[in-house]
């Protein structure tokens, strides 16, 4: 395993990565991320939820607490250590008898039930499989991926992890020999509030990797806003494993820094909080020397209350904060842009 991360880790600095960032990271510093989301989760009642996987069956989980325990891996098409983990996710959920219920979550960022489909089918997988429409995510912290996700047969979450090792497999044993009801309150995963084209943004500020607080709506009124979504490994890991987004975010980045320093529109940037920490933004900021203020989405809210699933993404506001127009990808940005915020960038 070490030697495939480091493998990984390697590609990632030939594609111009400075500090590994994202899925290119160490193995243990994923153990670190997964296992501090789970802390608060350690214990506690699993959330319930409905989930349709991609052949059609609906998996309640709020029925199988008290009946068996359950399984969820978190992970993405584009995930290379998500891969290198399959074979034992695959091998876990073809030896499960019926006191465990196996799932493997595609997060959805950047990924598409089209995508995981045909990955299914090139591995030749079993397991059953879903995409996430955030609110698994959010209900079990996702930080990284993959993240392994245990609840024992009492229905309360066992274990959080990252890694497919001993530890995982002692926490698979322990939940199925669970016994005990269901505590009743187990909570009901919610979908977030999303904000589309016409509605008046939320009045959010959040705080930048400086410290100040940026406000969604220009508190002057005068000028447009425009928040953009972003991974700080979109870049470097996406350039390998998906070359077309890595080289949409690098677009997206200098068009919305050249029109940041023109002036005609406030600039924010929102970097997703998966497999990112608040120093690794600061080394992205370092490397890119992009000046536009950052602020790191730990949870994930703001990606979901504006509905954003996938990086790049522009949400542009007018000055009194409503959303006019949304970008995905770099394509129609300059187009957007020059009806938005008219003013000439300045020259680069």
């Amino acid at each position: 395993m070490r030697a495939l991360t480091t493998l990984v880790l390697t590609l990632a600095f030939a594609f111009g990565a400075t500090t590994a960032f994202g899925p290119a990271a160490r193995a243990d510093t994923g153990q670190d991320l997964a296992e501090q989301a789970g802390r608060a989760l350690i214990g506690q009642p699993a959330p319930r939820l409905k989930i349709t996987t991609l052949d059609g069956r609906t998996v309640d989980l709020g029925k199988l607490y008290g009946k068996k325990a359950v399984y969820l891996k978190f992970w993405a098409t584009w995930c290379a250590p998500c891969r290198e983990q399959m074979p034992h996710l695959e091998a876990t959920y073809r030896a499960a008898g019926s006191d465990l219920e196996v799932l493997a979550v595609d997060t959805g960022f950047a990924d598409s039930a089209d995508k995981v489909r045909a990955y299914r089918q090139k591995l030749n997988l079993t397991v059953p499989m879903a995409v996430d429409d955030g609110r698994l995510a959010k209900a079990l912290n996702l930080r990284v991926t993959p993240q392994h996700v245990v609840i024992g047969r009492d229905g309360r979450i066992l274990y959080v992890g990252h890694l497919a090792d001993a530890r995982l497999d002692a926490a698979l044993k322990t939940a199925r020999a669970e016994t005990g009801a269901p505590d009743p309150r187990h909570p009901q995963a919610q979908a977030a509030k999303v904000y589309r084209t016409g509605d008046l943004a939320p009045a959010l500020a959040p705080r930048t990797l400086d410290g100040p607080a940026f406000a969604m709506r220009d508190p002057a009124g005068a000028r447009p806003t425009a928040l953009v979504f972003f991974s700080p490994w979109c870049e470097t890991y996406l350039a390998k494993t998906q070359p077309e987004t890595g080289a949409a975010c690098r677009e997206v980045r200098e068009t919305m820094e050249a029109h940041a320093r023109g002036g005609g529109v406030r600039v924010l940037g929102v970097a997703m909080g998966l497999w990112a920490t608040r120093d690794e933004l600061a080394g992205y900021r370092k490397t890119t020397a992009t000046q536009v203020p950052l602020t790191l989405d730990e949870t994930g809210d703001l990606f979901r209350a504006f509905g954003v699933s996938g990086v790049p993404a522009v949400i542009l506001l007018d000055a009194r904060g409503r959303i006019v127009k949304r970008v995905d990808g770099a394509s129609g940005l300059q187009a957007a842009l020059a009806v938005v915020a008219p003013r000439k960038p300045s020259p680069a």
